[in-house]
């Protein structure tokens, strides 16, 4: 099948309108915690001193990041859940070290916490990324409509603590799946207040599909732009990608242990690169310039429709 144009829309933040359709937007991760599966402790620091999380955003800034999705609770699976005062005592003083320093950035905050994404985006932040699409905190909608921020909404099934023991899905199910959850978690969010311009969608790579089940994520992601909203790819780094590609680092099939995550970038460009093509407007990335450079020729390939 071939390529579409992709949508256009301007998505309304906090504070400016952010264009998107015409190039694809790279939003840099940005850990401030001590357990994440990708670079859990690396930028985070039990006496909350943020210089080393601040460096790395200058660096993933200056590769070419438009926004910077900071969190501060890992959502791996059997992952131990955080409370809000403790996600909020690592991510504030990282967000103000960094709006010190580039008061223009475009911050998201990285929370299903409804009392975190409120001191964040007072503190500055542009967007609040749910990666629970509401269900996890029922405050999160009208705080979302009172604040008046933008937002992404993500699609989730189950929580990370029983992500490995959910039942298995049909490859020809999970896109239907995914296009009737997050309506139902559209239609909460309009009926809170929020409007549609201030919402971009994610499918949830991940999050609830084990394995080869977010493949067909990929493959028919054209046809999440039903919806009608912009749409966000977070593949990053995932474990699916390093399953697929174990065996080219000597570890199957079937593997054992998956690659490391330093050596999934490659498959992590990929995954991004499809779904560009196939209408993503944000991919959601630990590895910056590789990421924008591969979105600059997918956005080539796509000006010439």
């Amino acid at each position: 099948m071939p390529f579409l144009p992709r949508p256009s829309y301007d998505w309304h933040l906090r504070s400016r309108t952010l264009a998107l359709g015409q190039r694809t937007i790279i939003m840099g991760i940005l850990n401030v915690t001590p357990d994440s599966f990708s670079d859990g402790g690396y930028f985070y620091s039990a006496e909350n001193a943020p210089e080393r999380a601040l460096a790395h955003a200058i660096r993933l800034l200056d590769e070419g990041a438009q926004i910077l999705d900071i969190g501060g609770e890992t959502t791996r699976p059997n992952a131990t859940p955080l409370t809000a005062n403790e996600e909020q005592a690592r991510i504030l003083p990282v967000i103000e070290a960094i709006l010190a320093h580039r008061p223009e950035v475009i911050l998201s905050v990285d929370t299903y916490h409804a009392a975190t994404a409120k001191r964040a985006v007072e503190a500055g932040v542009e967007i609040v990324n749910d990666v629970s699409g509401f269900l996890w905190d029922t405050e999160m909608a009208a705080t979302c409509a009172a604040l008046r921020c933008g937002l992404v909404l993500m699609h989730t099934r189950g929580r990370p603590q029983e992500w490995r023991e959910l039942p298995p899905l049909a490859p020809q199910a999970v896109v239907p799946m995914v296009l009737n959850d997050l309506a139902q978690r559209l239609d909460e969010a309009t009926s809170a207040g929020i409007a549609r311009n201030r919402i971009v969608l994610d499918p949830g790579v991940g999050f609830g599909k084990l394995l080869d089940e977010n493949y067909p994520l990929l493959s028919h992601f054209d046809e999440l732009q039903e919806l009608g909203l912009p749409l966000l790819l977070g593949a990053s780094r995932k474990g699916f990608l390093a399953h697929t590609i174990a065996s080219l680092h000597g570890q199957g099939p079937p593997a054992q242990e998956p690659p490391a995550v330093d050596a999934r970038l490659h498959a992590t460009i990929a995954a991004s690169v499809a779904a560009i093509l196939n209408g993503a407007h944000i991919v959601r990335v630990h590895d910056v310039l590789a990421a924008a450079e591969a979105a600059a020729v997918a956005d080539r390939i796509l000006s010439l429709l």
